[in-house]
């Protein structure tokens, strides 16, 4: 099967503008991310996916940077532009704000779209903030692994279990990373459909897949992903890429 990384980069952000370009040991985060996707084993090619052309004209320098609509609501709608004009079965969909993704972590994602429509991965939460807070979102699964529901809430809620700490000492509960893969026609059927109600209230885009039927299957790594959401974040990056963590 052939799997292109596509990573979706705007510039525009409230919290950090021009976020890909942010320097992090030196490079541009978005060759950091691209860096970690040209190592998996998975993936056939790599693209930039971006509507602005400052980060257009760096990407190219490592990677095949592809320029889209400025209009997107979405990373998966953007994606879906590029890949519409690809020659590829499926697509894995990589941030661009998180310059350590394991590419484990990728090949997992992509290794699944063998026998599934949609896949995507989570990890054990063990720190009561993750499990407190509506930023960290959490996933539970069928006994097929694959979404039953996604939500910034925690869930489930262990009914005999008072505390956090007991809570988590009573359920495997999964923090989602945001890493979705796709076959291709699937991605292009999805983005096709309206944003749905529940997507709207949880601001959780995979919502509209599981709203239209589209199963998604849910890969259990040992991974906790280090996003950069904010400028102090790069510290810490340029941190864990100095303990060993690149």
């Amino acid at each position: 099967m052939k799997i292109f990384g596509i990573i979706p980069a705007r510039h525009d952000s409230s919290r950090f503008p021009g976020k890909p370009l942010a320097l992090i040991a030196g490079k541009p985060m978005i060759q950091h991310v691209v860096e970690r996707c040209q190592k998996s084993k998975a993936l056939s090619e790599i693209i930039v996916a971006t509507d602005d052309t400052r980060i257009w004209e760096v990407a190219q320098g490592f990677c095949r940077a592809e320029m889209t609509a400025p209009n997107h609501s979405s990373g998966t709608d953007r994606i879906a532009e590029v890949a519409q004009n690809c020659r590829c079965e499926a697509v894995v969909n990589v941030q661009c704000d998180e310059p350590l993704i394991d590419p484990s972590v990728i090949d997992a994602v992509a290794g699944a779209l063998a026998k599934e429509e949609m896949s995507t991965a989570a990890t054990l939460i063990d720190k009561a903030a993750d499990w407190e807070s509506p930023n960290v979102v959490k996933v539970v699964v069928n006994a097929a692994g694959r979404a039953l529901y996604f939500s910034r809430r925690t869930i489930p809620y262990v009914r005999d279990a008072a505390t956090g700490a007991e809570q988590l000492a009573a359920f495997p509960f999964l923090k989602h990373l945001g890493i979705y893969g796709y076959r291709r026609q699937t991605l292009l059927r999805l983005v096709k459909f309206p944003l749905s109600p529940l997507e709207k209230a949880e601001k959780l885009e995979q919502l509209r897949a599981l709203e239209n039927g589209i199963a998604i299957a849910v890969l259990k790594v040992k991974y906790d992903c280090v996003g950069v959401d904010v400028p102090a974040d790069v510290k810490r990056v340029e941190w864990l890429l100095k303990k060993g963590r690149g």
